[in-house]
């Protein structure tokens, strides 16, 4: 049987396989994998949490998404509760951006606790990297609109983990974003 770390480096390895030619939207370019990465990290050291599931679907939360990967390969290599958790923070690309935002806002609140950490840590990640570095083609306008957006995902997970929460929210208010 495979550890704990083990089964994290599996998920590491797996995610860089399959973000290996895709970069980051800064100016830097910085390798994609360093976001999921960002976010299992965050989830550990900010937010505490150990459930080795939860940091392989952190881990592993844009390869559906992003890459060619398909739920039954995460099912098939790290089992039914990672491949669920995957599934609830994926968004259907066939669907307009517009779309994909307002449904991870009417979704967030129904999703397990696993994919709601993974969300926070997600939005925390995504917002410290836009506080540092604008995407390019983007406006302050829209990393404005883009905390906004954000700001009413979180609000729809209220209760889940405080720390990200508190984290989020100090984020917020710098933006001058009511919370």
């Amino acid at each position: 049987m495979i550890s704990d770390v083990g089964s994290l480096l599996e998920a590491v390895d797996f995610a860089a396989r399959k973000h290996k030619r895709q970069r980051r939207k800064d100016p830097e370019k910085t390798p994609y994998i360093n976001h999921p990465i960002g976010v299992a990290r965050i989830l550990t050291h900010e937010a505490g949490i150990t459930d080795i599931a939860i940091l392989q679907a952190a881990l592993l939360h844009d390869t559906v998404e992003d890459t060619d990967t398909e739920l039954s390969e995460i099912e098939e290599v790290f089992g039914t509760e990672v491949r669920a958790m995957v599934e609830e923070v994926t968004d259907n690309k066939a669907l307009s951006k517009e779309e994909r935002k307002q449904l991870q806002i009417e979704h967030a609140a129904h999703n397990s606790y696993g994919a709601k950490l993974v969300k926070l840590a997600d939005k925390l990640y995504n917002l410290r990297d836009l506080n540092c570095s604008m995407p390019e083609g983007w406006t302050e306008q829209r990393v404005q609109e883009y905390f906004i957006w954000a700001s009413r995902v979180v609000n729809e997970m209220r209760g889940t983990n405080s720390t990200l929460e508190a984290s989020l929210d100090k984020l917020f208010c710098e933006r001058g974003i009511e919370i």
